[in-house]
C-alpha cells in the first residue's frame, strides 16, 4: 500500500491525527510525512485544525475532507440507488419495505449462524465486528466502562442509506435481534448525520 493510501486509511479508521504520530507509525521523517500531507491537502483530500496544547505551539491535526471520504468504496452506490428507485417505482413504498425486510432477515440468519457458538456478549460482539469488517465497514470493538462500543469507521452502503434511511434502521434492528432482548443497543454516532463514523453502544439492560 502506498504511503498516501496508508495515511488515508489511518485517518479514516482513527480520525484526526498529527504528522508526528503518522511519522512514528510509518517509520518516516516528520518532514517527509508533512510533504505527503501538504500534497493531499492540495488535492482536496485532507484538511487540518490546530489544537492548542499546554506548552509550546499548537499541534496540527489532519482529517479527511468530503472528497477524502469519497476515496473509500461505497459498494456500487449509484447502482443501489437506481435499484431502490426502480423497486419503489414499480412496487411502491410497500414493495421497497418488503425488499428491505427480506435483506434484513437474510443478514440476520447469516449473523445468527456465525454467532451460534458464542456464549457471552464479548464473544458475540467480537464475531459481529469481524463480520462487519469483512463486509467493508472498517469495524472494531472497544470495551467501555458500562458495556461495549461497536465502531464502524466506514459505511459501504452510505449512498443507498441516504436515499433510503430505512436501511440504517434495519442495521440497528439486526444488531438488536442477533444480540438478544437482554442487551440494549444505542446508536451514538451516525455517518448519515454528518459524523465521522457510526458507533453503537451495547450494554446489559437493567
Amino acid at each position: 500500500m502506498k504511503t498516501v493510501d496508508k495515511i488515508l486509511h489511518k485517518i479514516k479508521r482513527e480520525g484526526a491525527v498529527s504528522a508526528r504520530v503518522l511519522a512514528d507509525e510509518m517509520g518516516l521523517t516528520t518532514m517527509g510525512i508533512r510533504q505527503h500531507l501538504q500534497a493531499m491537502e492540495d488535492e482536496g483530500l485532507l484538511d487540518f485544525s490546530d489544537i492548542r496544547v499546554k506548552v509550546g505551539r499548537p499541534t496540527r491535526h489532519w482529517s479527511l475532507t468530503a472528497e477524502g471520504h469519497r476515496r473509500f468504496a461505497d459498494s456500487h452506490g449509484d447502482l443501489a440507488i437506481s435499484v431502490i428507485d426502480s423497486v419503489e417505482s414499480l412496487f411502491g413504498e410497500a414493495g421497497l419495505k418488503k425488499v428491505i425486510q427480506q435483506r434484513e432477515e437474510k443478514t440476520l440468519q447469516h449473523y445468527r449462524d456465525a454467532l451460534k457458538d458464542c456464549h457471552n456478549l464479548k464473544a458475540k460482539l467480537e464475531t459481529l465486528a469481524y463480520l462487519r469488517e469483512s463486509e467493508g465497514y472498517m469495524a472494531e470493538l472497544q470495551e467501555i466502562d458500562d458495556g461495549f462500543l461497536l465502531i464502524e469507521n466506514h459505511c459501504p452502503i452510505c449512498q443507498a442509506a441516504k436515499r433510503c434511511p430505512a436501511l440504517c434502521k434495519s442495521e440497528k434492528n439486526i444488531f438488536r435481534s442477533v444480540l438478544g432482548d437482554e442487551y440494549q443497543v444505542t446508536r451514538e454516532e451516525h455517518i448519515i448525520e454528518g459524523q465521522r463514523r457510526c458507533t453503537y453502544k451495547v450494554q446489559a439492560r437493567e
